[in-house]
């Protein structure tokens, strides 16, 4: 066993269509503003964080996600075999198959950005349960995250600003903020000791954060997981860091063979185990668990597709499954919840936009 390493149509009121977001989003996002905590004036708000990634991007780009702007829709479906039950009652780990929605894309806010402008990958995905229910995910292609609070995490941001006469960050700032905050430690390590993988299909996606799985008896145990590649991994090549677009082209040709698989493996945590610190792996020799296989068939356009549209909050979760209090769950919930207020509103003012964009123009 593998151990992890809507558009518009007839008649619509535009601007009664914007309030009806406007007024489900901003109770979301406040809701989970104000658990964290972020509602004074002299905390942290989301819309700064949110700022900060569009300021980072250089330019605006309306209709795209403020983070992970770059990527492209997946489709295909999971095939439980009914192992990962024994730690939770969620309906997608009965035996059987369940639809699934799901999006590549790789960190920051510039949708043209070359595809070696950053080591991480990202896979984001929604199973749509029979009951109803929904489970949405966003993994990282490291197994750690680089901070464990949303202030490191603005500052990391600020840190990263390109510089506006290189284009790139600031190296002097980097090492300042890396220097003031070794929690980061553990991620560096990784990426350093750790090549990106050839391509989006041969490598492997971690849910960073822990989860609290509950089963039938009502027994309550913290779970982190990883999609873990079928195809083997192999290191990115020289000729692909020269490229500048090469992993979309490549997951297709691929898929063009046919699906390509991944299996979901659940690490349990054991007493002691960091729950809500994202920047700490947990030993080894924990508990994993084989839940079965994600298949993926074939892919869309993120223009046009059907993941443009889903905001893959990872605390939309099915009964079964509960977020555990990592500050991060909050602040990305919330972070998402703006970002999808505002590129929403973009389409609905615009609704040419992403035809406008599907065919080559991003600015």
């Amino acid at each position: 066993m593998p151990k992890p390493p809507v558009p518009l149509s007839g008649s619509v009121c535009v601007p009664c269509r914007l309030a009806a977001i406007g007024a489900v989003v901003a109770v979301l996002a406040g809701g989970f503003a104000y658990t964290a905590g972020w509602l004074s004036p002299a905390r942290l708000t989301t819309s700064r964080i949110v700022n900060t990634f569009q300021a980072a991007a250089g330019q605006p780009h309306p209709g795209y996600r403020r983070n992970h702007a770059k990527g492209l829709c997946v489709e295909g479906h999971f095939d439980s075999n009914g192992d990962g039950a024994v730690l939770s009652s969620a309906a997608v780990f009965a035996p059987g198959r369940t639809p699934v929605t799901g999006r590549f894309a790789i960190p920051g806010g510039n949708p043209s950005a070359p595809d070696t402008s950053t080591p991480v990958r990202s896979l984001a995905l929604l199973f749509q349960l029979p009951n109803g229910e929904q489970w949405r995910t966003g993994m990282n292609s490291t197994p750690v995250f680089a901070v464990h609070t949303p202030e490191q995490f603005y500052q990391q941001l600020l840190a990263a600003k390109p510089d506006p006469a290189t284009g790139k960050p600031d190296p002097v700032k980097l090492k300042a903020f890396y220097a003031a905050n070794p929690e980061t430690q553990p991620f560096q390590a990784w990426v350093k000791g750790h090549s990106p993988s050839s391509s989006l299909a041969n490598g492997a996606y971690y849910g960073i954060n822990a989860f609290l799985f509950t089963d039938r008896a009502g027994n309550t145990r913290a779970v982190r997981w990883a999609m873990v590649p079928d195809t083997p991994y192999a290191p990115i090549t020289d000729a692909q860091k020269a490229a500048r677009n090469y992993l979309a082209a490549d997951l297709n040709q691929r898929l063009d063979s046919g699906p390509l698989r991944w299996h979901l493996i659940l690490t349990v945590a054991q007493p002691g185990d960091p729950i809500g610190d994202a920047t700490l792996q947990w030993p080894d020799d924990r508990q994993h668990i084989d839940a079965g296989t994600l298949v993926l068939e074939h892919t869309t356009s993120q223009e046009d597709g059907t993941c443009r549209d889903v905001n893959f909050d990872p605390t939309v979760l099915p009964s079964g499954i509960k977020p555990s209090d990592d500050p991060l769950l909050a602040a990305r919930s919330a972070a998402y919840a703006v970002s999808y207020q505002r590129r929403t509103r973009e389409e609905a003012l615009n609704p040419a936009l992403h035809r406008t964009q599907a065919n080559g123009d991003h600015s």
